[in-house]
């Protein structure tokens, strides 16, 4: 075995034992080589070992630490399922609204006679359905974007939605520009694509257009993936006027853009897409799991002219279409006003969970929106994200770290983001008590 591994599995063992806490910082690299009496080199192998291992964690300008594990030992994933049933799971983020399933069932009882079954089992094709269409685009209007029904295409959901434009537009090795704090899936999407993630410069009003032609001058860019309403993790909303510097930053370089509205449906008062802005280099994504149920979901992509056949390929030769069930349920809930009377709820449920983690959390840097399902907590020193999940892991609660939605290699957020749409409320008002207490004693722990 090489040298650098039998090292590695000595300070794997400190880890497992206990030496070596979760939060405590590796000496640099030159100092460990001459304690150990290596070259610099083979103490970068050694590092980078343990990075592979997952059991340590290098942050630019920081230096290295041990990564903190969950209960069995094992390093955490961002956005797992619980691991078990007691966990007050503030990783998922689904709204629910109170009679939700009473709401939904009137809509699904004519599906279930055995001819209309017959006909909404059948494969969808990308392109649904025309009432599936015209029901969607009536959906968008509602959101400020007059679209043709006839550039919407249907998808599983709004992940695969994502997945399959950016295949549509990108090779293997083409970058794609996003924010640096950005969804988590959007990662693994790029990673499993070959794409590469380019993190874009912002401020308080959303992405700064210089940031995208400086990265573009620096090496073309293939596309764009952004969050203007709502912003997954930090609910930020891009103001109208940055916007519109952005439309015609994209005019200008000729970068199309997938727009992600997945979080839209909660905020109203919000600015119009991008969408309506830049028609012809914008592909909107959306769907119905948030704002109807995780279970049954739909997604959907309104495409560019001239778009809607490449996007179609993509959704095909990815296994990514819609089912037809999914699509007459759809249709159903939006043409009867259930899914208006569901998000008209959750708006009103979102708000109130925002007056919870104020509650709860005041005091602390909280960042969010009164209209927000998640909350982006920055935490205090000398807290690290990852030592505070494990933390707060071992007190029966899983929160998301600011890790997860970091891209590139700048230095990761102290921070966490809290989804506070699952739980049920008193539930979430005890974990965020919880967490909060954590916070203001732990001071030795977050050290290790």
């Amino acid at each position: 075995m090489d040298d650098y591994r039998r090292i590695a599995d000595r300070i794997a063992d400190d880890i497992s034992g206990g030496r070596l806490r979760p939060g405590q910082r590796l000496p640099p690299q030159r100092a460990f080589a001459r304690r150990h009496g290596i070259a610099p080199s083979t103490a970068g192998r050694v590092y980078a070992e343990l990075v592979r291992r997952g059991l340590v964690v290098g942050e630019v300008g920081r230096g290295t630490f041990v990564r903190a594990t969950e209960p069995d030992g094992q390093p955490g994933h961002a956005l797992a399922e619980a691991a078990g049933a007691a966990l007050v799971n503030l990783e998922l983020n689904y709204p629910s609204a109170e009679g939700q399933s009473e709401l939904l069932a009137p809509a699904l009882a004519p599906l279930l006679r055995a001819d209309a079954l017959g006909l909404a089992l059948r494969p969808a094709a990308a392109a649904g359905t025309p009432a599936a269409r015209e029901a969607v685009a009536s959906l968008l209007a509602q959101d400020g974007l007059r679209s043709g029904a006839a550039r919407v295409l249907f998808t599983g959901n709004a992940r695969q939605a994502i997945a399959a434009t950016l295949a549509s537009l990108v090779r293997p090795g083409g970058r794609v520009g996003v924010e640096p704090l950005t969804y988590p899936l959007v990662k693994e999407i790029a990673g499993r694509l070959g794409i590469v993630l380019v993190p874009l410069a912002t401020d308080e009003e959303g992405l700064l257009p210089e940031s995208v032609a400086a990265a573009h001058r620096s090496a073309p860019l293939s596309a764009l993936y952004l969050q203007p309403t709502l912003h997954n993790p930090t609910s930020r909303t891009t103001s109208a006027g940055r916007l519109e510097y952005l439309a015609e930053a994209v005019h200008r370089l000729g970068i199309p853009v997938v727009e992600d509205r997945i979080w839209s449906f909660l905020h109203p008062g919000g600015t119009a897409p991008l969408a309506a802005l830049a028609p012809g280099l914008v592909h909107l994504v959306d769907g119905l799991s948030k704002r109807v149920a995780p279970g049954l979901t739909v997604g959907f992509v309104v495409v560019p002219q001239g778009r809607t056949e490449a996007v179609a390929r993509a959704i095909r030769s990815g296994g990514w279409s819609a089912g037809g069930f999914a699509l007459e349920a759809a249709v159903r809930w939006i043409g009867d006003g259930t899914v208006d009377r569901l998000v008209a709820a959750k708006r009103r449920d979102a708000r109130h969970r925002q007056r919870l983690v104020a509650e709860q959390l005041a005091g602390f840097a909280v960042r969010s929106h009164p209209a927000a399902s998640f909350a982006w907590w920055e935490l205090p020193a000398p807290w690290r994200a990852d030592t505070f999940t494990a933390a707060a892991r071992a007190h029966g609660i899983a929160v998301t770290p600011g890790t997860a939605f970091s891209v590139g290699s700048s230095r990761t957020p102290d921070a966490v983001r809290l989804g506070l749409a699952s739980a049920p409320e008193p539930e979430l008002t005890r974990a965020l008590a919880t967490l909060a207490g954590v916070a203001r004693g732990g001071a030795a722990a977050g050290t290790g």
